[in-house]
């Protein structure tokens, strides 16, 4: 019995090692290419409605998109967390800063999880034509970010992660393994 339990064992083991490392590479390597839009998955909104490190991150890199001409509108999605602040009416405001015209911004402060984002924005892309489209979030994300849409049958999805790292990202990152089978799963 032994002899089993350490073949399961090790077998898991690559298969999580695979995976993980599949998980790394493929949201590191963001796509060149353009799109009709760049879904920006929302993150923490500091209770005083200042932006997280990460959340930042996403936003500058959804907004470099934008004006290189990546893209031609950006969706800001997230819910209210228990900080008590709107994330993407707080994401909109930012990139209105930036310069993002306001009629280029579409609000989603639903978007609880991956999930509802990727419903809300096949909502989105069924009214305004959209027939591509660009995730962007931390790195670990970006692979279920692909899946949850492609799930949905959403085609031309591509990724493009925000420059941030912060030492919690490993712990993120092994997390992210489970996360992508439960969504599997689930949705």
């Amino acid at each position: 019995m032994k002899k089993w339990l350490k073949y399961i064992v090790g077998i898991l083991s690559l298969w999580f090692v695979a995976h993980t490392t599949y998980i790394v590479a493929d949201g590191l390597m963001d796509e060149d290419t353009k799109a009709d839009v760049a879904v920006i998955l929302g993150t923490t909104v500091n209770e005083d409605g200042s932006l997280s490190p990460r959340l930042k991150a996403r936003l500058d890199k959804g907004y470099e998109l934008y004006r290189t001409g990546k893209v031609n509108k950006l969706m800001v999605s997230g819910g209210t967390g228990k900080e008590g602040q709107p994330e993407g009416t707080v994401m909109a405001a930012y990139l209105e800063v930036m310069g993002v015209g306001r009629q280029d911004i579409i609000i989603d402060d639903e978007g609880n999880n991956t999930y509802l984002t990727a419903q809300h924005y096949q909502q989105s892309a069924a009214q305004q034509g959209f027939q591509s489209v660009i995730v962007v979030s931390q790195y670990f994300h970006i692979t279920r970010c692909k899946m949850v849409f492609g799930k949905l049958g959403i085609a031309n999805v591509y990724g493009a992660h925000a420059e941030h790292f912060e030492l919690r990202d490993l712990y993120s990152t092994a997390r992210e393994f489970i996360g992508f089978y439960v969504y599997w799963w689930r949705y």
